[in-house]
């Protein structure tokens, strides 16, 4: 398939979606999005680069990892109404990269398969050049089917800006890094261990920039963590379910995001294919598990918050489709409004 579309106003706002091309997914989609009832229509898609599985906006320039072996990761301009390829694709130095984030002129990813960490400076056009660094990680746990080796699953900056912050499942552990904005050095500050067998996926600070929360994969638990952003130290308080007492499962925690203020936060759990609510004590240091709703497809591997901070969106891999939901501002119990196609669903990020 090649890239296919129709022209669109400029002003409307937009929505990007992953997929997984090997899966039957047709690659990065581009969708207008309705305003008032937060509705998306697909624009067009390209399928040039291969499992775009994961993406990262920055101004006209879509950045996405290309979940493959050798990994790499892909540009594409966003100014018209289908992405377009911003040249090849730029290889990682590492297999499986499953996340990518920007910080400091740089593009960031996680690679699962190798278990490692790289850097990519930018360059004027926003487009990646090649790796500057490659922080490999060491270590297992004790699943021996998911853990025999390290499998850093997300990257991404702290609120403050001074620290990069890598989470790893295979090691149950999340690494605080130093990045070097001009010579794109990655250093390991400090490795933080969290429960053995719990499989730590991702991770979102609270607004207050003075808690962080993980997300287990392996075990369907949330870390509450206290956040020393001065020190670069990460330190966990408690765990708590994202699912209800009582659920049998398998029950595999995917993705998390924090309301705006503070006073929510919503996990997206595959197996049970529900979207958790859990509410946050004043000063972010508690969570606890209010309400469990469907997730309105089947293995939500990816959730976003739209950028009003009012809908949640779901990208539900197996089911092939991005539902919607509208956040009830009181409490917090997002109720489904919509769904589009979309196969092999993998991640929405907002323009």
């Amino acid at each position: 398939m090649g890239d296919t579309g129709a022209v669109r106003g400029r002003s409307t706002p937009r929505a990007y979606i992953g997929s997984f091309t090997s899966a039957g997914g047709l690659g990065v989609l581009a969708a207008d999005v309705d305003e008032e009832t937060g509705a998306l229509t697909v624009s067009g898609a390209s399928d040039a680069v291969a499992d775009p599985s994961f993406l990262a906006l920055a101004g006209p320039v879509l950045h996405a990892v290309s979940e493959s072996e050798p990994g790499a990761v892909a540009a594409f301009d966003v100014t018209g109404p289908v992405p377009r390829p911003l040249g090849p694709p730029v290889p990682v130095d590492g297999a499986g990269p499953t996340h990518l984030a920007l910080a400091a002129g740089h593009l960031l990813t996680a690679n699962y398969t190798s278990g490692s960490v790289t850097a990519l400076p930018l360059a004027e056009d926003g487009t990646a050049r090649p790796a500057t660094a490659v922080l490999r990680h060491e270590g297992r746990g004790p699943v021996a089917d998911r853990q025999s080796g390290p499998h850093a699953h997300q990257v991404l900056p702290d609120p403050s800006g001074r620290w990069i912050v890598s989470v790893d499942l295979g090691t149950d552990s999340v690494r605080i890094c130093s990045l070097d904005p001009v010579t794109g050095a990655l250093v390991l500050h400090r490795e933080t261990p969290l429960r053995p067998g719990t499989g730590p996926r991702h991770l979102a600070f609270h607004p207050a920039g003075t808690h962080a929360y993980v997300l287990n994969e392996l075990e369907p638990t949330l870390t509450v963590c206290r956040w020393d952003a001065e020190a670069g130290v990460l330190e966990p308080l408690a765990e708590t379910p994202v699912v209800p007492e009582g659920t049998t499962g398998p029950s595999y925690p995917s993705e998390l995001v924090v309301a705006r203020d503070g006073r929510f936060l919503w996990a997206a759990v595959r197996g049970d294919d529900t979207l958790a609510v859990l509410a946050l004590a004043p000063d972010g240091a508690k969570a606890h598990l209010v309400a469990t709703v469907p997730c309105g497809g089947t293995w939500p591997r990816d959730l976003t918050l739209d950028p009003a901070g009012r809908r949640l969106y779901a990208a539900n891999e197996r089911s092939g489709d991005v539902t919607w939901f509208d956040i009830d501002p009181e409490t917090g119990v997002p109720a489904r409004a919509g769904a589009i196609e979309a196969p092999a669903a993998s991640c929405v990020v907002f323009g």
